[in-house]
């Protein structure tokens, strides 16, 4: 995991496209107000556009076709982001692993890699002891608190991973990690990409870049790149070709990755030899059978 330290989950995201009467994304040439401004610093998603203009938009996105949020388009995502987070298929076994892989984010665990250093695993524990007050975890709230921002283990530790695995056993702590996943990251990558008009491969390299850095606002958040790719290419929905803006935004997330600290955090092959080999085959709608290389190891989906 290389993601940085989150500012909170953007449900409300920027507005850089408008919709046609029949849900198909269109250039807004006739509103220029509702264009994302092309600065170096990229905008805070939660204040652009009106509320009506939010709320219009949101009844759009949710008028078009679900795209990655198809149960089985959603499957095939959480596996290829498992054959990358954790080199397995089988991403349902995750859920009780917790380790600290050394990149300075503290511990990674769950199914998506929620990080003790970077907000997201607060978040989850958060949200399941406000439900579930007498959980396991629930006793390391403080130190979480105290450890956030930082690779710090104090007032964690093996009792802290036992107790992690422990809750993992409930499904009520599966069903939460399920729910921030979706809240955090993949609700807000799919329906951004789909303002932006990508298809069900841009909405899931938008996802993947989303769990992988992080949906910070920096230049190596997610919508720093995001904002670098608009700099280098149109959108689709701004009458760009689809594939070159990926492109663009591919090389601008493996450009991030390039400056990481370690050797294992600077590995872009989850972009190299799985995302540029489905783009290159065009295959936008992310159909079966997939075949893809991470971290040196082939990984198929059949169906």
């Amino acid at each position: 995991m290389t993601r940085i330290l989150l500012i909170g989950a953007p449900i409300a995201v920027a507005v850089s496209v408008w919709f046609g009467g029949d849900g198909e994304p269109q250039r807004p040439k006739d509103d220029p107000s509702l264009r994302i401004s092309r600065t170096a610093a990229a905008p805070d998603p939660l204040k652009a556009g009106t509320p009506e203009q939010q709320r219009e938009l949101e009844e759009r996105i949710d008028a078009l076709p679900p795209g990655l949020a198809d149960p089985a388009k959603k499957e095939i995502a959480a596996r290829l982001v498992a054959s990358a987070e954790n080199s397995t298929l089988d991403w349902r076994s995750q859920y009780g692993v917790i380790e600290d892989i050394g990149d300075g984010n503290g511990y990674t665990a769950g199914i998506i890699g929620f990080c003790s250093g970077t907000n997201d695993m607060l978040q989850l524990v958060e949200h399941f002891t406000e439900r579930h007050p007498g959980n396991p975890l629930a006793r390391y709230l403080p130190a979480l608190r105290e450890v956030d921002g930082s690779d710090s283990h104090e007032g964690l530790g093996a009792p802290f991973e036992a107790a992690w695995a422990k809750a993992a056993q409930d499904p009520a702590f599966r069903e939460a990690q399920d729910l921030m996943r979706d809240r955090i990251y993949f609700d807000p990558a799919v329906r951004l990409a789909k303002m932006d008009g990508l298809s069900t491969l841009g909405q899931f390299i938008y996802y993947d870049a989303m769990v992988l850095h992080g949906p910070g606002l920096g230049p190596q958040g997610f919508y720093g790149i995001r904002e670098a790719a608009m700099a280098a290419a149109d959108t689709a929905a701004e009458g760009g070709d689809e594939k070159a803006f990926l492109g663009a935004f591919l090389d601008a997330g493996r450009h991030v990755i390039s400056r990481q600290k370690t050797e294992q955090t600077r590995d872009s092959s989850r972009i190299d030899t799985a995302q540029r080999v489905f783009l290159r085959q065009g295959n936008m709608d992310l159909q079966t059978p997939l075949e893809w290389r991470v971290y040196g190891e082939t990984f198929r989906i059949d169906s």
